[in-house]
């Protein structure tokens, strides 16, 4: 499935402006290989730890910012992604 673009829900964006700077980078810096190779090649990449989730969150997928950030996306049916959550984890909420 080949995705046409990228977006973020206006609470991820606000939530990015409120993350450390190296955050938001690797997030570009996802978006920036999605859009070179494809979403498929970018989920084999072992950095990213890019999974489904479970539960109330079936149909959202997430991705590893760092060890304390995960982005939440999913993929909308007009082949974009749109992310809707950046959020801090804690080791405890495992």
């Amino acid at each position: 499935m080949a995705i046409h673009f990228v977006e973020l829900s206006l609470k991820a964006q606000k939530q990015l402006r409120r993350v450390p700077r190296y955050i938001a980078d690797k997030l570009q810096e996802w978006v920036h290989a999605v859009d070179q190779y494809s979403l498929e090649e970018v989920r084999k990449r072992p950095g990213y730890h890019d999974e489904a989730l479970k539960g109330h969150r079936a149909g959202q997928r997430s991705i590893r910012l760092s060890r304390g950030y995960r982005a939440i996306y999913i993929i909308k049916e007009q082949k974009a992604i749109e992310f809707i959550n950046v959020e801090e984890v804690h080791l405890h909420d495992y």
